[in-house]
């Protein structure tokens, strides 16, 4: 298959690095050299820097990584020319563009596979299979709490003018952090109500954009949380947890570990110890890493390509997600 990867950023980057890994070395880069980043791992690489020039060369697939607020320009000439495409998360910071998205991929038989790569996520989906298995009983609440410091994203550059601080490049905390919006979804199912309170309160030079959200979700099922974002939190801290009538699930990103406490009474009884509960751990492998996620997403991408599965993440949940962002 031949591939075109549109944005060379370090998410850019690390598409690029899984697919050689797996095996795919037809690879055309379509740059516009704003990249901060050295040049030397992209040397003799086919590169064009005028986009139908690239589509021209008929790729399978296009990787759209550039920034958030210019995802469409490529998306949609790329879904036009009949590519299938990865792409990144969020899918624009508006919703302008997205009607004719839909009707170009409609039209072509692009598929699109949105890069929420936390649905790969082990224990994650180990937490999705416990609910879904009612083992924790008619879900009431949930929190997932999201706070990282962003001059350590990438280090080798000026945090203040990458994307995620800038409101003309699609930045914003909960634009930019909108994981949790994502896995909320797929783990416990749609939103139905949603408020929000969202400022810039840190001393973060920030250009228009805020640097915390706590945001108030009532589901569809009628469970009651929030989601709260940083981009100020030192250490950082990615946690969630979920509350039944049978029990709870802790989960830590730093650690992948997930805790499932049952509790043994029936719900709405006296709980004789409320320390008695049967927990079960769920841990990850010892080689697990961070890259694992996208290792696997790159894989099912490959097999969304070659039509043998659907895509796990769809455009739609692309586009709900920045329906709820733009809400919030």
């Amino acid at each position: 298959m031949k591939f075109l990867i549109a944005g060379l950023g370090s998410i850019g980057r690390r598409h690029l690095r899984i697919l050689r890994e797996l095996g795919q070395d037809n690879i055309v880069l379509f740059r516009t050299h704003q990249s901060t980043l050295d040049d030397e791992e992209l040397a003799g690489l086919p590169v064009e820097t005028d986009l139908r020039d690239a589509l021209a060369l008929k790729p399978d697939a296009v990787v759209v990584a550039n920034p958030t607020s210019l995802h469409m320009d490529v998306a949609i000439p790329a879904a036009e020319a009949g590519c299938h495409i990865l792409l990144e998360k969020p899918i624009s910071d508006n919703l302008t563009q997205v009607a004719e998205l839909r009707r170009v991929v409609q039209k072509s038989g692009s598929r699109i596979l949105v890069g929420f790569q936390f649905r790969y996520h082990p224990t994650l989906n180990k937490a999705r299979e416990l609910i879904q298995d009612g083992a924790l009983g008619k879900i009431l609440s949930f929190h997932s709490h999201w706070g990282e410091y962003l001059p350590n994203w990438h280090p080798w550059e000026d945090y203040r003018q990458r994307y995620a601080a800038r409101a003309e490049l699609g930045g914003g905390v909960i634009g930019t952090l909108t994981h949790p919006i994502d896995y909320i979804r797929y783990l416990l199912g749609e939103v139905e109500e949603l408020v929000s309170l969202q400022g810039h309160v840190s001393p973060l030079e920030l250009s228009g954009v805020e640097d915390v959200g706590e945001i108030g979700i009532k589901l569809k099922s009628g469970a009651i949380g929030g989601i709260h974002v940083n981009y100020f939190q030192r250490p950082p801290c990615h946690r969630l947890e979920i509350v039944g009538t049978k029990g709870t699930l802790r989960w830590d990103n730093a650690d992948g570990i997930l805790h499932h406490f049952a509790m043994p009474d029936e719900f709405g009884t006296v709980t004789a110890n409320p320390a008695a509960t049967i927990q079960d751990t769920f841990t990850l492998s010892s080689a697990f890493e961070r890259n694992y996620l996208f290792v696997e997403q790159m894989k099912h991408f490959l097999e969304v390509v070659q039509g043998t599965a659907e895509p796990r993440c769809s455009l739609e949940d692309g586009v709900r997600a920045v329906e709820l962002v733009l809400t919030a």
